[in-house]
C-alpha cells in the first residue's frame, strides 16, 4: 500500500566502485521503517522537546534588545501622540476575542509583559500558544483576518496571506505533508487588554510568518517581524502563480547597481555566500550586530532616497499611516544608517543584504534548502528560499522601551492585564 513499507522490502543502494556506479540490493525491514519514519506521536513528542529546549535557551537572558556593540543607545524612543488612530486595530481585536469560546480566549490571552512575546520561531516544528487558524470556525477566521487587515497595509496583508498559501505549497511538495506544513498552521495570541490608553498587542506566529504588534495609545511598534517562504514561487499546485518578495529582491540588486565602484566595494562585506547570514531571527533578541558596509552619509542624495525607498518596501507592510510615522523615524537617523551586502550582484545570484540604523534593522537573505532539502541535496543557498527579518534595535522590539516608560510614569501594574473569560467585552476598552 502506498506510504507503507512491507517487511523485507527490497531496495537498492548506490555504491561508487572505481569510477562507476553500482546498484546494490539490501533488505529494508519494518523495524528500519519505524526508525526512519517516526510515528505521528513520536514526531509530536520530538517537536515538543525541541520547543522546550529552544525556549529554555532563547529566554535564558532577560530582554535587552539588538545593539551594535552590546550597549543600548538611550533616549531614541519617546511616548508621544502620532495622530494616527489605532481604533481600527483595537476594535478588530475586541471583535475577534468576542468570537472565541471562553476556553479559546483563555489560551490566547497573556499579560502585556508576558514572555509569550518572545516565544516565536520561524521553523515549523515549534509548538505555539494561542488559537490557530486551523481550529477557528469560518466566522472566527474572518475576524482574525480583519485584525490583520486593520493592522497591516494592503501590501502587508497580501504578503502575509501569500506566505500562508505557500506553506500549503510546501506541504504539496513534501508528498502532501499537511501535518507539518499548511495554510492554516498559524496562531494568534493577544497580550494585555485592547485599550485606547493602556499598552497591549497581538502576535501571529507560524512557519515563515511572524508579526509582533505592540500598541500604546496611537503608537505602534511592529517588530520583530519575519516574512519568508520556501519556495517563494508556486509553479504548480493549488496556489500556482503565487509569489513573494520578488520586488524586494530586485530592489536590492537595483540599489547595488546604483552605487559606483568605490561605494560598491565598501558595501560588499563578502563576495561569496555559502550559508545562511541572517542574524536577527528567532530568540536573537539580544544579538550584537556591528555596523558594516556603506554608510548613507557616503551616498549621494539620490542614492539616499533610493535607500529610503528600499526601507519602505519592508516598513510599508505596516498600515499606511503608522508606516509613515516609522519612515520619519528612519529618515531622522539616515546619516547613521549603513547598507551591507554579501554574495553575488548579478541577476540570479544568491545574496544577503542588511539595512541597519539605530532605529531599524532589516535583513534579506537567500537561505539554504530546508523544507525542500530532498529536492536540492547540494548545501547551497537558493533564491527560492528567502527569509526577511525586521527589528527595532536598542530595546524597542515588542515596544518594550515604550512599555518601560509607560510603567515607570504611571506606576501601576498592567503586566497581568489580560482578557479573561467572563469579562464583559464592552468593558475591554476605555473610551
Amino acid at each position: 500500500m502506498a506510504g507503507q513499507v512491507s517487511r523485507g522490502m527490497l531496495a537498492c543502494a548506490t555504491l561508487i566502485v572505481g569510477g562507476g556506479l553500482v546498484m546494490a540490493p539490501f533488505v529494508f525491514t519494518a523495524r528500519d521503517a519505524d526508525a526512519v519514519q517516526p510515528t505521528a506521536e513520536s514526531l509530536q513528542d520530538r517537536f515538543t522537546r525541541m520547543t522546550r529546549d529552544a525556549d529554555a535557551k532563547g529566554l535564558a537572558e532577560p530582554f535587552k534588545g539588538v545593539t551594535a556593540d552590546g550597549t543600548v543607545v538611550p533616549d531614541l524612543f519617546a511616548i508621544r501622540s502620532t495622530g494616527v488612530s489605532t481604533a481600527p486595530v483595537r476594535n478588530a481585536a475586541i471583535a475577534w476575542l468576542a468570537a472565541l469560546s471562553p476556553e479559546q480566549r483563555q489560551r490566547t490571552t497573556f499579560g502585556v509583559d508576558d514572555p509569550e512575546w518572545r516565544k516565536w520561531m520561524n521553523q515549523h516544528f515549534y509548538r505555539r500558544q494561542g488559537v490557530s487558524f486551523d481550529e477557528m470556525t469560518p466566522a472566527q477566521r474572518d475576524m482574525a483576518f480583519a485584525l490583520l487587515r486593520a493592522s497591516l497595509s494592503a501590501r502587508g496583508l497580501t504578503l502575509s496571506r501569500d506566505i500562508m498559501r505557500l506553506n500549503h505549497t510546501l506541504a504539496e511538495l513534501n508528498d502532501n505533508d499537511f501535518e507539518q506544513y499548511g495554510e492554516w498552521l498559524y496562531h494568534i495570541t493577544v497580550m494585555g487588554t485592547p485599550s485606547a490608553t493602556e499598552p497591549w498587542g497581538w502576535q501571529i506566529d507560524g512557519h515563515h510568518l511572524i508579526v509582533n504588534y505592540f500598541v500604546l495609545g496611537d503608537q505602534v511598534v511592529m517588530t520583530p517581524s519575519f516574512f519568508g517562504s520556501e519556495p517563494v514561487i508556486a509553479t504548480a499546485g493549488k496556489y500556482a502563480g503565487t509569489q513573494i518578495l520578488q520586488d524586494e529582491q530586485a530592489a536590492g540588486l537595483a540599489f547595488m547597481a546604483a552605487l559606483d565602484a568605490t561605494q560598491r566595494t565598501r558595501a560588499i562585506v563578502r563576495a561569496g555566500k555559502s550559508g545562511n547570514d541572517n542574524l536577527g531571527e528567532a530568540f536573537k533578541d539580544n544579538v550584537v550586530v556591528p555596523y558594516e558596509g556603506l554608510p548613507a552619509s557616503a551616498m549621494t542624495p539620490a542614492q539616499q532616497e533610493q535607500l529610503l525607498g528600499l526601507v519602505e518596501r519592508f516598513v510599508g507592510t505596516l498600515a499606511d499611516g503608522h508606516a509613515q510615522v516609522k519612515m520619519a523615524e528612519v529618515r531622522a537617523h539616515l546619516n547613521a544608517t549603513h547598507f551591507s551586502w554579501k554574495g553575488g550582484i548579478t541577476p540570479g545570484a544568491v545574496f544577503y543584504y542588511r539595512i541597519h540604523s539605530p532605529v531599524v534593522l532589516i535583513e534579506f537573505d537567500h537561505q539554504l534548502p530546508a523544507g525542500l532539502r530532498r529536492l536540492y541535496p547540494t548545501r547551497e543557498p537558493r533564491p527560492d528560499h528567502v527569509h526577511v527579518v525586521i527589528r527595532t534595535p536598542n530595546g524597542n522590539d515588542y515596544g518594550k522601551d515604550l512599555l518601560r516608560q509607560h510603567l515607570a510614569a504611571h506606576r501601576h501594574d498592567v503586566a497581568d492585564r489580560r482578557t479573561r473569560p467572563g469579562v464583559s467585552l464592552s468593558a475591554l476598552s476605555p473610551h
